[in-house]
This record gives structure tokens, sequence and C-alpha cells, in this order.
């Protein structure tokens, strides 16, 4: 195929226009991001959000794989001399990388086999008479007979190697290959065992398992994966036998009175069970992994992205504690920036139970910064130190609250590069109950300094693809912090590392460039950055905000090379650009006075009008957050605990992890509930995130309790 035709099938595939799809190709190709083209080039685009230029790069990758394969293969069937048009013609044509690899099978070169060991035996000639099938009279040993020698000791032994080149013949036959495959797909099932029944860890389920192919879950998959990769289980496919060896016969067995028909039968049965079924039980156990990886990852990146997306607590001095039993809990003070300002250690906990005078040291730091918010690590003491906490608020007489954090990632941060630099004067320990207060402060800048993987919002995120979840978890956070946008002013390296167009160098530099020249003023000083051509300018310019600067637009998502049109906007509006920034929120109003439409703006100062209504928006709303529009998380002042709930009580929870099943809940006690996909909604639910996602504050019945295994079932279904 061309690249024109890639062109159109990628059209048809996603049901979009081809020009559509010719425009992003060519966008991406001249090296711009995702998130820069779905901002700043909607007039190219048609206004293709990030999700479909992902899926149109992503179809485009695998096509041009699909085609730089199929000129290998050609060249190397051509070089062996086997190249016939038909040929050229079918390869040229096949849709999918496996069935180009079934049509190549019998040119590759292939490792010495029992075949080519017949063959080097001579016995081809005997295989080749056996195989067309055309003898119905005469005796298959005398024939057989004439094919010993030095080699070849007897007539069975020549049988035999004839047959294994028969049997090679068949498992090469695409055809062959293709049916056996789909009938192992419709047909098959997945079969597990407890290799010891005593000793099945927490493998129970599928000690004695079978699940078709068709209806087998991700997290099954995933789940067997491990079982088998840990010594705990058998796992193989089931095929159906007799239908596939039936149509192998009806396909290879051609003239059933010829005298070598038990031969050949003798092949079919060899073939498939040495060759065939091995290859695509491999085939079909690597596609529902791989099937398994793609869902898996996909649920976690999702998880992830909401994570990102959690709104920032603003405006509160935040007390950050990493609680622990031995080594003591962790405490540290941060202002309304982020910045550091105090630190503790107390040890309100066994062995030591220095419980009033941990109380003290929380109160003074409290009292001293003037604390409104803590924010306590869900790890090892979390709970107890809640307790601790709960007495805290409730013997002081200021209005402070309090949160679980999930502190997934903190001590990865803690001992980090990035974090030593941050804080050179403390210990990892201390730096990391600074992560977790800066996680409620501002999710998005202190999450991404941890490796996506370590977050924890996901389910058997160490089983799949590691490679393919890094990309996906790192184009999450990318998207993530381009929505969003980037204070210059403050963003750490290891956020501007995403900001589009900027590498990890260039990410440095601008943070060395701000520490010896001060704080940036103008959007225009990036080009002095070390690294930052006008390409990265073009990319990144517009993710990258400045708050008061010397430009209003500089504070705002407008692109510089938006500026004069903005400017053109306020001319024609009589709005001046000292004026803007206390009165742009007047701008749609003003349109509507002067009975100004958008169309005709947009024509009369020569840019689109996805371009126009960007620019009004962000001059009507410059400090708009996404993140605002998401649930704000839930603060507490006073313990609960799993004694206190009752079966049927319905409480305020935060959604914590979305899986296939359901969703964690955190309600406020030790252990989180949760909502099993069936408790959901009264409607059937395929998918959990069709009804919450990370974040999501939710109202929740509790369905049970079990205090001795720490396990809380719970319902969204509340008037049942």
């Amino acid at each position: 195929m061309t690249e024109k035709e890639f062109l159109g099938l990628i059209a048809s595939e996603l049901n979009l226009k081809q020009s559509q799809v010719q425009s992003t190709i060519d966008l991406l190709d001249a090296d711009n991001t995702i998130p820069f083209i779905a901002r700043y080039r909607k007039e190219a685009t048609d206004g293709l959000d990030e999700e479909q230029l992902r899926a149109i790069e992503d179809r485009m990758r695998y096509l041009r794989i699909l085609q730089d394969r199929k000129e290998t293969v050609l060249k190397s069937i051509e070089e062996q001399g086997k190249l016939t048009d038909d040929l050229k013609s079918t390869i040229l044509k096949v849709p999918k990388l496996q069935d180009l690899e079934d049509i190549y099978l019998p040119f590759k070169p292939k490792r010495r086999t029992r075949a080519t060991i017949a063959k080097e035996k001579g016995l081809e000639p005997l295989a080749d008479m056996m195989w067309k099938q055309e003898d119905e009279d005469g005796d298959v040993e005398h024939i057989a007979s004439s094919f010993i020698k030095d080699d070849v000791a007897t007539i069975d032994e020549a049988l035999e190697g004839a047959c294994d080149i028969i049997a090679e013949r068949i498992s090469d036959n695409a055809d062959v290959r293709k049916m056996a495959r789909q009938q192992t797909t419709s047909s098959g099932t997945l079969v597990s065992s407890a290799k010891d029944t005593k000793n099945i860890g927490v493998y129970g389920v599928y000690a004695d398992f079978d699940a078709s192919l068709k209806k087998l879950q991700p997290y099954q998959t995933l789940a067997l994966n491990r079982g088998e990769r840990e010594g705990f289980l058998r796992v193989k496919i089931a095929a159906p036998v007799e239908d596939i060896l039936h149509e192998i016969k009806r396909k290879c067995l051609t003239n059933a009175r010829s005298i070598f028909s038990e031969s050949i039968i003798k092949a079919i049965h060899d073939g498939y069970a040495r060759l065939i079924a091995p290859a695509i039980e491999r085939e079909l156990r690597s596609e529902l992994t791989q099937a398994a990886d793609t869902h898996a990852i996909q649920i976690f990146s999702e998880n992830l992205r909401n994570l990102l997306l959690q709104p920032p607590v603003k405006d509160n001095i935040i007390m950050g504690i990493d609680p622990g039993f031995r080594t003591g809990c962790k405490v540290a003070v941060i202002d309304e920036t982020g910045k550091y300002l105090d630190g503790d250690t107390i040890y309100p906990h066994p062995p030591q139970k220095r419980w009033d005078y941990a109380k003290i040291q929380v109160k003074k730091l409290v009292t001293n910064y003037g604390v409104n918010t803590i924010a306590i690590g869900n790890g090892t003491a979390s709970r107890e130190t809640e307790q601790l906490i709960a007495e805290v608020i409730g013997e002081l007489d200021e209005s402070i609250h309090y949160i679980i954090v999930n502190e997934a990632g903190a001590s990865v941060y803690s001992a980090s590069p990035l974090a030593r630099k941050e804080f050179p004067d403390l210990d990892a320990a201390q730096r990391g109950n600074i992560s977790i207060a800066r996680r409620l402060l501002d999710p998005l800048a202190e999450l991404v300094k941890i490796d996506p993987k370590s977050i924890g919002v996901g389910l058997y995120q160490h089983d799949v693809n590691q490679t393919q979840l890094s990309i996906a978890l790192d184009r999450v956070v990318e998207s993530a912090v381009n929505s969003v946008g980037v204070n210059l002013n403050t963003a750490s390296s290891a956020l501007l590392k995403y900001v589009s167009g900027i590498s990890n160098s260039v990410a440095e530099n601008v943070v060395s460039y701000r520490e010896e020249k001060g704080r940036f003023t103008n959007r225009k000083d990036l080009r002095s950055i070390k690294g930052l051509g006008p390409k990265a300018f073009t990319q990144c310019a517009g993710f990258l905000k400045i708050p008061d600067g010397d430009t209003f637009f500089d504070s705002t998502a407008i692109h510089p090379e938006s500026y004069d049109a903005a400017r053109s906007i306020m001319g024609e509006l009589a709005i001046s650009e000292s004026d803007v920034a206390t009165i742009g929120h007047l701008l749609p109003l003003k349109l509507k006075e002067r009975s100004l439409s958008p169309a005709r703006l947009a024509a009369a100062i020569g840019i689109g009008e996805p371009t126009l209504m960007d620019i009004i928006d962000a001059i009507e709303k410059p400090d708009r957050d996404p993140r605002d529009s998401m649930s704000r998380p839930v603060l507490r002042s006073d313990i609960l605990k799993m004694d206190d709930l009752k079966s049927g009580m319905v409480m305020k929870g935060t959604v914590r992890n979305v899986v296939d099943f359901g969703a964690f809940i955190d309600i406020g006690v030790k252990q989180d509930g949760l909502v099993h996909l069936s408790k959901m909604a009264r409607r059937f639910v395929r998918n959990p995130m069709e009804i919450v996602k990370v974040g999501d504050v939710v109202d929740v019945k509790i369905v049970s309790i079990d205090i001795e295994k720490g396990r809380i079932a719970l319902s969204m279904i509340l008037d049942d």
C-alpha cells in the first residue's frame, strides 16, 4: 500500500475525513507534539482531540512497520528465486503482520529441523511422491526401499523422514495455520491447574480453572500468567483438536484411495501436534497477554490521569506526616507555595509510645505556622497516626482538617537525585513527608517527580509489558501537564520536561537560567535558553505561563503567535490591553452588544474560528484550571473505626482505585471498601469507568463488614 492508501484506510477505520488524517500525519512528521497540535493547530486538523490524534499516530506507525516488513519479506523471497507475481500480489495486499508472517513461514530461513535432516538424506523425492497422492496401486514399502542407503538404514526410517517433510509442509501452509488459529480462538479454552494443591498461594480460584478464550477477562490472563511464572500453576490452551484435524485432512488428504493416505494422515497428526498446536498456543497466549496488557495499561493510564488532575488545595499551610512505628513519624510543614518551613520526628507509637509528647510537638508546629490542613500518608501506622491527629484537632480551637493521602512513590522520590537537589540538608525520610504534603497542595506538580509506575493506581502494573506501560504513562503525564499549563517561574525540571517541545536537558537549563538570572518576565526570554531553538519555542511557549509578567497574554494559554490576533480582537471590541486583566470576562457580552458573530470576527481578523474562541476563552478566564471541575478532596476532623460501621449506613467516600471488577473507596476507616461492578448501578455496567474515576467523591452504602479480614463491601445503589 502507498502512504495515500494508508491515509484512506485510517480515515475509514476512524470515521474521519482523509484531509484530517493527512494534516495530522504532516504535522507529526514535522515533529509537532500531540498536545501542541490538539490545542494550537485546530484549523489544520478540523478540531481533532488528543485521543483521535493518538489513534492516527499509532495506526500510521503500525502500517509503516507492516510496509517495511513486507519489503523485507519480498526481498528475502526474491533472493531465494521463489517470488511469483501471485505471491507478490498476495503479500502486498495482506492487512496484518500475523498474516504476513504466515505467508512468509515456508520461505523463512529455519534452524535445522527433522524435515531439513530428512531432505539432507535425500528423502524429499519420496515426500513429493507421497504428497501427490496419485498412486492407488503398488506397495508402499517397496517404493520406500529404493531410498535406503548409507544414512537411511530402514524402510521405516525412509517413511518417517518423508512424513517429517510433509508434516512441516502442512505446518507451513498459511491456510492451514489460519484455520487452526481461528478454530482454536473461537472454540478453545484456557485451562489451569495447581502444581501442588497443598501449596497454591493466592491462586486458589485458578487451581481448577477453565474459561473460553473468547470470554477470558484481561485480569484473569494476567493473574494466570503470574501464577504460572511463580510456579504455582500449570496453564495451557485446550483446542478443538478433532475439528482442526478434520479440517486439515479435508484440505490435505486429496485422495483417500492413495496407497500413501495412511502416511499422510500420520503426517497430519504429527504436524499438528508437534508443530502447529505449540506454535498457535504460543501465539494465542502472546495475543491474550498483549490484549490484557493493553487493557491493564489503559485502566492504569486513566486512573493516573484522574489522579494527576486532582484539584490542588490552594492557599493552605499544610503539614505532611509520613507515619511509622519504630522509626517514628516524620512531620513537615510547607507554605502556600510548597516551600519547606519546618519539620520534626514524633514517636507516638510502639516501641517508644510517646503519645502525649507527640501531640505537644504537633500542636506547636500547627500553632507556630498556622497549619490549616494535615496530610497523612496511607502506609504503615497511617490509621494509628490518624487517631493522634484527630485528638490534636479536638483539643485545638483552630479550624483544622486532615486527609489520608496516597503515599505511593514518596520513598522513591525521597531517595532520588531531584529530592537531594531540592533538599540537600534533609535526610531521605524527611523529604518523603514533604512530598506527601506537596501532593495535596498540587498533585500534578509533585507526582510528576515520581516514576508513574510507582504511583500505584492500577492492577498488575508490574506484570504488563514495561516498555508499553512506560510509553503510555508518559503520554498521560505529558497530556495532563500540558492541559493544565505550567508556571514558568515555579515549575521544577521534573514538571518542565513534560511540557511540549522541552527535553530533559532543556528543562534543567530553564531551571538553571531562572536560578542565575532571576524570574522570567516575558516568554521571549525562553529564546535565551540553551538548547531551546525556534521549533521548541513554538511547541512549548503556549503551555508556559508567567503570572504578573510584562505582558498579560503571557499569563494565559494564548500562544505568542496569536498575540497580534488577540490585540486585534480587543481593538474590535474597544478593550485596551491594560484593561483586559480586569474586564476580560466581558468579551462575550461585548461580542453580543456589537452583533459580532465569531465567524465574522474571525474572518475580519484573519484567523480560524477555533483559534478565535480559544483566545476569547483565555482572555475571559485567564486563571482557568481544568482541575477546578474535579471533585474536591474530602477533609475530615474526626476518626472513624470499622467498629463504628453498620450495614446500611450511607457515607461519603473518595475513589482511590478503579479496577476491572469495581472500585476501591476510602470512607475514612483503616481499610478501603470495594464497590463491586454489580453494585455500581441498577443497569448493567461493563466498565466501572463508565460510573466513577479516581478522585471522585461518591455516596456509598455499607453492605457488609468483615472486621477479621478487614473487608468492607459497599454499594452505590443507595435505595435497595
